[in-house]
């Protein structure tokens, strides 16, 4: 039997921007995406075939006057809208509330706290984290792990963030480690900005997968939402495989789940005609035998 978790699939940030790209190319000549829309190869195919283009930020810079760009989810920083503005480019701004939200509290931090050390839990090189770090002028310090801790000055005042989308026990265990290599009257804070979406997909997801006997995650490979939410299946279910699409699924793996409880999950970037393909596919062959 196989079943497509329901929680699973493109969160409410990523639905409205697909949805206002669709909006958007039903009456325009021309739209243009700053980077890919979601970090989905297989989404990303079905937009650019309705006419989305997606481009770089070199590209950007060489726009015509008046061209349509998409935001995407993740959002951007303040240079790209000040490039927008001087070169009369018409953004539909999609940036999810949530990170919205994550970039103004930062830019408050900065501008009040110029002195201390605005630090990002976040994986380097991310739009998302671009995008935050652009709020302190590019010098906030990210770090990945806690080996990346030796780049903070815990003499210094410090204030700790984190992308969106990522693990809350890993986040957890950095505050922590932070927290012991404090200096004496140095000043810690830091704020939970992991979307609750999210948080409460992680208790779900890992009760879904526990519940198969084998898993299925689909996800973009450079999602990183994506790898931080198969490592939950994994956890639960060592019987667990990620997958871009259903041409990753071969013969022989599809031979495997027949008789078994078939678990077909996604990330936040995955959409869920996906899901619903490598369901159908793992459920022919079900069928056959």
């Amino acid at each position: 039997m196989v079943t497509i978790d329901e929680q699973s699939g493109f969160c409410f940030g990523v639905v409205t921007a697909i949805r206002k790209a669709e909006e958007e190319l039903g009456s325009a000549h021309s739209l243009y995406c700053l980077g890919e829309i979601v970090h989905n190869g297989e989404e990303v195919d079905r937009l650019s075939r309705m006419g989305l283009q997606t481009i770089t930020h070199e590209e950007y810079d060489h726009l015509p006057h008046g061209a349509k760009v998409l935001i995407r989810a993740h959002g951007e920083p303040p240079a790209t809208y000040q490039k927008a503005a001087e070169a009369g480019l018409n953004l539909i701004d999609t940036s999810c509330p949530v990170v919205r939200h994550l970039q103004q509290k930062i830019l408050k931090t900065y501008e009040e706290h110029r002195d201390a050390q605005i630090v990002i839990f976040g994986k380097r090189g991310h739009a998302e984290v671009i995008g935050l770090q652009g709020q302190t002028d590019n010098r906030a310090i990210v770090v990945e792990t806690v080996s990346d801790l030796d780049r903070v000055d815990f003499g210094r005042d410090i204030y700790l963030f984190s992308q969106t989308t990522k693990s809350e026990d890993a986040f957890r265990v950095l505050i922590d480690e932070m927290s012991g290599r404090l200096q004496a009257g140095t000043h810690f804070e830091w704020y939970d900005t992991i979307c609750k979406q999210v948080r409460t997909r992680v208790q779900h997801l890992r009760e879904f997968a526990g519940a198969q006997d084998k898993v299925v995650f689909v996800g973009g490979r450079n999602s990183s939402n994506g790898k931080v939410l198969y490592q939950h299946c994994v956890a639960v279910n060592a019987d667990s495989i990620y997958i871009g699409g259903p041409d990753e699924l071969d013969a022989a793996y599809i031979a495997s789940c027949k008789g078994k409880r078939v678990g077909v999950c996604g990330a936040t970037s995955t959409p869920r005609w996906l899901m619903e393909a490598c369901a159908a596919k793992i459920a022919s062959g079900e069928d056959a035998g």
